[in-house]
């Protein structure tokens, strides 16, 4: 077989698969590709999720641990509850929420893995400051996972792999000999340049968007979001990569549109009854 016949065929199973991986995120209804299964993900995360508590210092702060549990128990029960009451799948439902504090003042961060698994740093606090902040981060943490965003970023992965393996059999065998030659690799550079960047741009602004919602259905005060992001400004400032190097969207712009949704949030999204 040529290689012109070749691609042919690459292409059209590529497309059929494509098509039947299609789905659209929670709420935004914005469109996504998934082709690698959220059970496998999920069980991945689960083991990282154990290995990490094992390695990483877990704070004895028993008062901010019982903090982010009840925010996150809290967001679980309103965040099932509102898709039961939409009469729309949860997307939650298979999920094994877990929470855990580190230590580490240095790490202004928190994360919510595949199924639900939480951290939260003990830098970031300094940033929260009160309960309504911790359920901003923990919101916008959340929504990543309620979203599926490590599915559809995996599944962007296979993609791009897919993409540069015909690419290399279209030249050849040239692109392979870049790599090569330079001892990068191809894929995770588009990866952190100019093609995956824009795309996790738009999950993060998701990511602001349901958290705030979610925040907002647990009954939590999300005018406070703002000034966590005009805080992590401050924290920042000097510090952060342009916008189109960054897989986040620049404090400025995020500022910007967290002050546009507040509002309509809080009138279209109000604490749910449970």
């Amino acid at each position: 077989m040529n290689r012109r016949k070749f691609l042919t065929y690459i292409s059209c199973g590529c497309c059929g698969l494509f098509l039947n991986s299609c789905a659209t995120a929670p709420i935004t209804e914005r469109r996504q590709l998934k082709l690698i299964p959220e059970s496998k993900l999920n069980a991945q995360a689960a083991q990282i999720y154990e290995k990490i508590k094992e390695k990483e210092k877990l704070s004895k702060d028993t008062k901010t641990l019982n903090s982010i549990k009840n925010i996150g128990k809290k967001m679980e029960n309103s965040i099932g509850e509102y898709f039961y009451k939409k009469k729309i799948d949860d997307p939650t439902a298979t999920f094994d929420w877990d929470y855990i504090l580190i230590e580490n003042k240095k790490v202004r961060n928190a994360w919510c893995m595949p199924g639900g698994k939480i951290a939260v740093y003990t830098g970031i606090l300094d940033v929260t400051k009160n309960t309504n902040g911790l359920a901003a981060v923990m919101g916008h943490e959340i929504a990543h996972a309620v979203a599926k965003h490590s599915v559809e970023r995996a599944s962007r992965g296979t993609l791009l792999n897919i993409g540069t393996q015909i690419i290399d059999i279209a030249s050849g065998g040239k692109l392979s000999q870049v790599n090569r030659t330079t001892g990068m690799n191809t894929v995770g550079l588009l990866s952190q340049l100019g093609i995956m960047n824009p795309f996790n741009r738009k999950q993060e602004s998701e990511a602001d968007y349901l958290g705030m919602i979610f925040a907002s259905l647990s009954g939590y005060d999300i005018r406070e979001t703002v000034k966590i992001w005009e805080r992590m400004k401050e924290y920042n400032k000097g510090k952060a990569p342009p916008e189109f190097m960054s897989t986040h969207p620049s404090a400025d712009n995020r500022i910007k549109k967290i002050n546009e949704w507040t509002n309509e949030i809080i009138l279209d999204y109000p604490p749910i009854k449970i």
